[in-house]
């Protein structure tokens, strides 16, 4: 764990770019109010009177916000430059994580879960193209997997911080601190964040024709993100509403499932970062492709396995494999893209993460009550086994491994 740590404090040393930085604390910031917001929403609405089916379903709304402002972010991204379009995201999720407690019923919840989701989609978006343009060519992966990194600390930290305030200052007090997270980042990006997303060098003006790129162009290119982002939000949106359910119903105590998720982030953020550097050094989709293999392995082991011990080896083995994806997916979009390009992207990429969202817990939840638990986990073994196999068709689609042209507007 302390090579980790070092690990991480070495490369954040080799991020000279102020911009660069920026993002990082910004996404920092972010993960912090999520952290906040989620370690006491599904309490407070239940003292609000809403049952847990309500609850639960209140995140379709945060997903569709996320789907219904991903194209549009990309759009204001290119118009208005990515400071403005972050800086209007940060003050909206302010003003929505705020309002979130003054709700008076479902609607009302509803609604600022959307926005909630619209303005998230917004800092995403505009702090990815920042990052992917301004981030060394050859280092990409990595650049991405300390974005990653700062986001996944941020919802360690928010839950802590939580656990201090709510006994002083109730559950309003979480949503109201989030929102002042919110704007540390947004002061934070007006002080310090340069104007634009990246200065081109003149290899850039020579490599990129003036001519943008079609969407089904941008999409062929990026196809292996999309779906690996995809995967992810339908796996993830999905095993936290019912992986409990499933262990529980397996034998597991359930005060032992409250605990399930920790394995996952930190598998996550001990791997990320090596699963970067091998990205970067030997090709981004045989990357992707190597961690779905793993993560395949590791959810039908759910099948076989049971014991607090060996799930949680299994969810650690899964956050390390499965959640160190999308850093790498993120990644190659920087590599393949042309920068004048990269917020039309960026809202294609966020748009499949918010489709999976959407589309995975009902349908893994059909699964389970109408077939059962395995049913379900092995549904979610084979849509990992479909982006595998897509993967070995699109081997081309990284330049590291072909001869295509890079991130050119040709």
């Amino acid at each position: 764990m302390i090579a980790f740590f070092r690990a991480i404090a070495d490369g954040l040393g080799r991020v000279r770019d102020p911009s660069i930085r920026v993002v990082y604390a910004t996404i920092l910031m972010l993960g912090v109010a999520y952290g906040l917001a989620v370690s006491v929403v599904s309490l407070f609405l239940e003292s609000r009177g809403l049952g847990k089916e309500s609850i639960g379903s209140l995140a379709i709304f945060f997903a569709g916000g996320i789907a219904l402002g991903s194209l549009p972010a990309g759009a204001l991204v290119r118009r208005f430059t990515p400071k403005k379009v972050l800086i209007a995201s940060l003050l909206g999720y302010a003003v929505a994580v705020s309002l979130f407690p003054y709700g008076s019923g479902y609607p009302a919840f509803a609604v600022a879960r959307f926005f909630d989701g619209f303005f998230s989609v917004g800092v995403w978006v505009s702090s990815e193209t920042v990052l992917l343009a301004r981030a060394p060519r050859e280092d990409k992966a990595f650049f991405t997997s300390l974005y990653a990194i700062s986001l996944a600390a941020g919802y360690v930290v928010g839950p802590i911080v939580a656990w201090a305030f709510v006994p002083l200052f109730g559950k309003v007090a979480s949503f109201f601190t989030a929102a002042g997270f919110a704007l540390l980042a947004l002061t934070i990006v007006v002080a310090k964040l340069s104007g634009e997303a990246a200065e081109e060098d003149e290899t850039d003006a020579a490599n990129e024709s003036k001519t943008s790129l079609g969407a089904l162009t941008i999409l062929r290119r990026i196809r292996a993100s999309c779906f690996a982002t995809f995967s992810y939000g339908y796996f993830q949106a999905s095993v936290v509403l019912f992986l409990p359910l499933f262990l529980i119903q397996r034998g597991m105590p359930e005060r032992e499932t409250y605990i399930v998720p920790a394995p996952f982030a930190a598998g996550m953020l001990v791997f990320s970062n090596v699963a970067a550097r091998l990205a970067d050094r030997y090709g981004h989709v045989a990357v992707m492709r190597a961690l779905g293999l793993v993560g395949t392995v590791a959810i039908s082991s759910f099948l076989l396995f049971r014991g607090s011990v060996p799930i949680y080896i299994i969810v650690f083995v899964a956050g390390a494999s499965l959640a160190s994806v999308s850093p790498v997916s993120l990644a190659l979009q920087g590599l393949v893209i042309p920068k004048r390009d990269l917020p039309r992207a960026g809202g294609f990429y966020n748009g499949a993460y918010a489709l999976g969202m959407l589309v995975g817990p009902p349908i893994s939840g059909a699964l389970f009550q109408r077939v059962s638990g395995s049913a379900m986990v092995l549904h979610f073994a084979i849509l990992w086994i479909l982006f595998v196999v897509a993967t070995v068709f699109w081997r081309k689609d990284d330049p590291r491994l072909s001869h295509a042209a890079p991130a050119t507007g040709a």
